[in-house]
């Protein structure tokens, strides 16, 4: 046996790269544990094995006395001094308590330490090789499945894709090979513990980081990223080389790059937007192609009320507000998107827009026109019927004057505009032409 052992143990070291004399320790450990049954309780017991030739020996410690009242733990000094010529009393030695069952026992032992120990090195050492690869990509084969948890074959061990990490919109049959993100590694009582995704947004963002040369190299840089697993992803993306067009290098040439993480994702949608630190043209882009007529920001609150016309609306919202669901985890910010119409504009947007209004008239200015609007005239036909009088108690005679000339002045332009207009509606009958 003891010859075999050590043959045992080289293989092992040779096939699975386990340390022998890690075995020859665990061993040791199991057969110390084990030797109690056949050689007794004794004061302190050692299991020892000859490296080179596998020879097992149980070696006790002894007390060293004049005259032995328990043989179990102690030993006469003549007795010890067969062992070591200069031992003393009160001194300690080690005897060999070998017995001629242990042999057995031995053999029973040492296969099953091998075995556990053998299985415990193989789960350290799994643990090890995966423990600093969370964030990774990794292939592997569906194999079975425990409820509606998918386990997946990586190689060397099993990795478990809960339900909560699978795409709802995708079908798993034994024997798929597919990828998936390593989103966790721990060390359980069992074994490592390696859970895998497929609907993580991260795992979107590491496609996107394995299949973009210029994302791998850092001259572009994915900003935020939002996903509805199985359905539409959005992916704001920045350039830190302004010749770079970060888009543009993620669609790559004729789509190819992009479609290529479409498919690894079974046709879900993936929107590549351009990341801004405005937030005003951020979310623009976020909503596109739907066309914004005015964005109105709450700093307080973080959200964004958006204004569009009737036919925009379904567009900027999305399918069962998606569109608007996936802006609003992209950006930030608490996104509101409304009909014009149906827009309560506040008494102070109304006075802000009125004042830009009457500013936009030639010949008068923006505090004129806030003067203006704060007492009650916010339109031409307001100013052009206003009494002088009236209007020189706000701005004074002289400001008057050349506020009602500039109001008649615009006036008359935007009248000679209606009637040219028309003229160019009803055209003139050319020569030779009869008149109806």
């Amino acid at each position: 046996m003891n010859g075999e052992l050590i043959a045992v143990l080289e293989y092992l070291q040779r096939e699975k790269g386990i340390d022998k004399e890690t075995l020859l320790q665990a061993v040791e450990q199991a057969l110390l544990q084990a030797s109690k049954k056949s050689v007794g309780p004794s004061r302190d017991l050692r299991i020892d094995i000859d490296r080179t030739t596998g020879a097992i020996r149980a070696l006790a410690k002894l007390l060293v006395v004049e005259n032995v009242t328990d043989k179990n733990e102690e030993i006469s000094l003549t007795d010890a001094r067969r062992i070591n010529a200069n031992i003393q009393l009160g001194e300690s030695v080690e005897v060999e308590v070998t017995t001629q069952k242990f042999g057995r026992i031995a053999a029973q032992t040492a296969k099953q330490a091998m075995l556990q120990r053998i299985r415990q090195v193989e789960k350290d050492m799994v643990f090890e090789e995966f423990k600093g690869r969370a964030g990774d990509i990794i292939p592997g084969v569906v194999r079975r499945f425990e409820r509606s948890d998918v386990i997946v074959d990586l190689g060397r061990i099993e990795g478990i894709m809960p339900s909560r990490e699978r795409v709802p919109t995708e079908e798993y049959q034994p024997g798929d090979r597919i990828r998936a993100y390593i989103l966790s590694v721990s060390n359980a009582a069992q074994g490592p513990e390696i859970v895998l995704s497929r609907s993580h947004p991260d795992f979107v963002k590491k496609l996107f980081g394995l299949e973009v040369s210029e994302i791998a190299d850092k001259t572009v840089e994915i900003k935020a990223i939002a996903r509805e697993a199985g359905y539409r992803t959005k992916i704001a993306v920045v350039s830190r080389n302004e010749k770079v067009d970060p888009v543009g290098a993620c669609v790559g040439m004729r789509g190819m790059r992009v479609k290529n993480i479409v498919r690894e994702l079974s046709g879900e949608k993936i929107d590549i937007i351009r990341w801004d630190p405005n937030v005003r043209q951020f979310v623009t882009n976020a909503l596109a192609p739907a066309k914004l007529k005015n964005l109105i920001l709450d700093e307080a609150k973080h959200s964004v009320k958006i204004i569009v016309d009737p036919d925009q609306l379904s567009l900027a919202i999305g399918k069962k507000g998606q569109n608007a669901r996936l802006t609003s985890k992209l950006t930030g910010w608490s996104i509101d998107i409304e009909k014009e119409e149906t827009a309560a504009l506040g008494f102070e947007e109304k006075v802000a827009r009125a004042i830009l209004q009457m500013a936009a008239i030639p010949g008068i200015d923006k505090e004129t026109a806030e003067k203006l609007v704060k007492c009650g005239f916010h339109s031409l036909e307001g100013l052009l019927t206003a009494d002088s009088n009236d209007l020189s108690e706000i701005i004074g005679p002289e400001k008057a004057a050349m506020v009602h000339q500039a109001a008649i002045a615009e006036q008359e332009k935007r009248e000679g505009g209606a009637q040219a207009a028309a003229k160019v509606e009803s055209p003139e009958p050319a020569e030779g032409e009869q008149q109806a």
